[in-house]
């Protein structure tokens, strides 16, 4: 039995559930998500607990049991509580700005980036240096995280660059001038 796929997942207050033929809704105070649900997983609704089960102990069923049960979990705590994700810049000039809803990063290069966030995605740039993503999808929150510190990530040798907040960049030392015979 998947260790993860048996927990039931515990509904709160101002959460409503749906479940249909192979989709489930999820409702909540930030939003609402619909997510589809493999033929062979069965999802019971009793009591404001949602329990996840599946037809057999075949390899492919095992799989999916725990994943489906993570992909309801990040739902209900999505449109509940949402997620988020903290980027911070460093770097002599590199800055973020907001115009809008467009974030507008200046990173050293020849031009700004301006970044329009997808549908659903919040993004804050607080002192310039510090930029958060929030929303109520897990995943799409990461993939933003993801792209805006694709822009320019960060280098081993200064540490310029976006970074998550808390990220370790292991720095390196550098070639040495001179000291060679020729």
């Amino acid at each position: 039995m998947s260790r993860i796929g048996k927990q039931p997942i515990l509904i709160p207050d101002g959460v409503d559930v749906t479940i249909s033929d192979l989709s489930v809704l999820v409702k909540g105070p930030k939003g609402s998500l619909d997510i589809n649900i493999h033929k062979d997983i069965n999802i019971d609704l009793k009591d404001n607990v949602l329990v996840v089960s599946r037809l057999s102990d075949n390899r492919n069923h095992r799989s999916l049991h725990g994943t489906t049960r993570m992909i309801l979990m990040n739902c209900v705590t999505g449109v509940s509580e949402g997620f988020y994700k903290e980027l911070e810049i460093q770097g002599v000039g590199y800055q973020a700005n907001m115009n809008g809803k467009r974030l507008i990063l200046t990173l050293g290069f020849s031009h700004e980036i301006h970044f329009d966030p997808p549908e659903g995605i919040v993004i804050e740039a607080n002192n310039r240096t510090e930029i958060k993503v929030s929303g109520i999808d897990k995943q799409l929150v990461g993939e933003v995280s993801a792209k805006i510190r694709s822009f320019r990530k960060p280098e081993p040798f200064k540490g310029k660059g976006i970074r998550y907040k808390g990220e370790y960049v292991r720095s390196k030392q550098g070639k040495t001038v001179g000291g060679g015979e020729g």
